[in-house]
């Protein structure tokens, strides 16, 4: 997999695309994290050559960013660690996947722009290696797939 086809922050146009959705009704978010092997961190991060894996980097995102998670409402309802692929790429894998819900996409818009949230995520940046996350209005299941 080349550099260009790797998603770890959105573009542009996602982002433009996602704030142009409805904000006022909850949304859940489907998180697929591929990790790196050592953490990327940048030259003047303290975290810097350190030597902390792709895995410890999203901990601490995961840890130092709850706070701020917690304060809009979010809560993680899913989460699981994938085994193997079924149907797709047998060269995609992940190493995490979980879903978030947020009251509403207000409140996830709130997290990302919130200043210490922009410090944390830094610890994402640095241990994720691609990524995959999807906004999924929420659904009341019906009886069989797809219902």
């Amino acid at each position: 997999m080349t550099q260009s086809q790797r998603s770890i922050d959105p573009t542009r146009a996602q982002f433009e695309a996602f704030k142009a959705l409805p904000r006022d009704t909850p949304i859940h978010m489907l998180n697929l994290i591929r990790l790196r092997p050592l953490a990327d961190y940048p030259a003047d991060h303290p975290d810097h050559g350190k030597g902390l894996t792709g895995l410890e980097a999203y901990r601490a995102y995961g840890r130092d960013s709850a706070e701020v998670f917690r304060r809009v409402g979010g809560r993680q309802i899913w989460a699981g660690r994938p085994d193997g692929v079924l149907t797709g790429p047998i060269d995609e894998h992940w190493d995490l996947a979980f879903i978030a819900e947020y009251p509403s996409a207000g409140a996830f818009l709130a997290m990302v722009t919130d200043g210490a949230y922009r410090e944390h995520v830094k610890h994402r940046t640095a241990g994720v290696a691609d990524s995959r996350l999807i906004r999924m209005a929420p659904i009341s299941p019906g009886a069989g797939f797809g219902e």
